[in-house]
């Protein structure tokens, strides 16, 4: 996480390729977009402007929609706190 120049916050997704399908990832990454939108863009608002990046593992291809709400809650919980180090 860094702080930006820009008024708003900024998240980028990086998703792995390896032995994945572009259909794959880009299921991967409309999964973790829609969390963004729903869990950390509120709390990212109501700070300074960030760039966040998040970097998926490969085993969040396997995981249900519910594990990686808990993994992005985590990451809300830490920017409300003030964490530095997401």
């Amino acid at each position: 996480m860094l702080t930006s120049h820009l008024t708003h916050p900024r998240v980028g997704i990086v998703v792995p390729r390896h032995r994945h399908t572009a259909v794959d990832r880009n299921r991967l990454k409309r999964r973790l977009r829609e969390l963004v939108r729903l869990e950390l863009l509120p709390v990212m608002r109501s700070r300074h402007a960030v760039d966040l990046v998040i970097r998926a593992q490969r085993d969040a291809y396997n995981v249900d929609m519910e594990a990686l709400r808990t993994d992005i809650a985590t990451v809300s919980h830490r920017l409300a706190a003030g964490d530095g180090a997401v």
